[in-house]
């Protein structure tokens, strides 16, 4: 069984926000055809962020029946436009409710899958501009060692773990941080993220550092073929 993860699909199969103004034409399909050429259904998929256009969670379902059609299974986490996002509650019965079995989220929690531990949070601006971005990467930087100490307590502590974040949690030009400073004592494997587009992902550290394995999945910079991860 693999692992498998893309990020910052921006669907919008309920909605009139298309991407094509951005040169991504056709882009759901050669998602959709790169990801049944991969994905088995005993495979594991991340998607690391702004999956959705959307607003409200019920306006979703398209979108999520887009996921829910591909092989494997899926696990979300929060990115800066997924507006729609609300309580894990709320957001497992709406997938209940619409017989979608194949995705879950990551939300102050953790997976285990084979050997593996997945956990992470969205993250925040590595540069704070104002008080409240202070504070917002704050709480974020907190989020993501509770997630990580979870899927420790849970799992043990001979498990890969693999942390999932939304904004970058490195760059060219911010290689040491609050972020790399816990997936570094925790011996973090693998973190992916996504969140860039365009010219601001010349700034991007992906490969090894500090020994941990760092993999952009932005699907526009993937060409929007999904990564595999293990």
């Amino acid at each position: 069984m693999a692992i498998y993860a893309i990020s910052d699909l921006h669907l919008s199969f309920n909605t009139n926000k298309p991407m094509n103004i951005f040169g991504w034409n056709d882009y759901e399909e050669k998602i959709r055809e790169d990801w049944k050429n991969k994905v088995k259904n005993n495979d594991l998929v991340l998607l690391p962020g702004d999956f959705s256009w959307e607003m409200k969670l019920n306006d979703t379902y398209k979108d999520f029946k887009f996921l829910a059609d591909l092989p494997g299974k899926k696990l979300l986490l929060k990115g800066n436009h997924d507006y729609w996002w609300t309580t894990l509650k709320s957001m497992r019965t709406f997938l209940k409710q619409n017989n979608i079995e194949n995705i879950d989220f990551i939300y102050n929690n953790s997976y285990e899958f084979e050997n593996t531990v997945i956990t992470g949070t969205r993250g925040w601006n590595l540069i704070n501009e104002t008080k409240e971005d202070e504070k917002i990467k704050k709480r974020e930087i907190i989020r993501l060692e509770n997630s990580i100490k979870d899927g420790i307590q849970k799992f043990g502590i001979n498990k890969n773990i693999i942390v999932c974040m939304h904004y970058p949690p490195i760059l060219r030009d911010n290689k040491k941080n609050e972020f790399t400073e816990i997936l570094e004592r925790y011996n973090v494997k693998c973190c992916i993220y996504g969140h860039l587009h365009g010219k601001s992902q010349s700034n991007i550290i992906e490969g090894l550092y500090n020994d941990i394995e760092y993999k952009m999945v932005s699907c526009d910079y993937t060409d929007f073929k999904l990564v595999k991860i293990v």
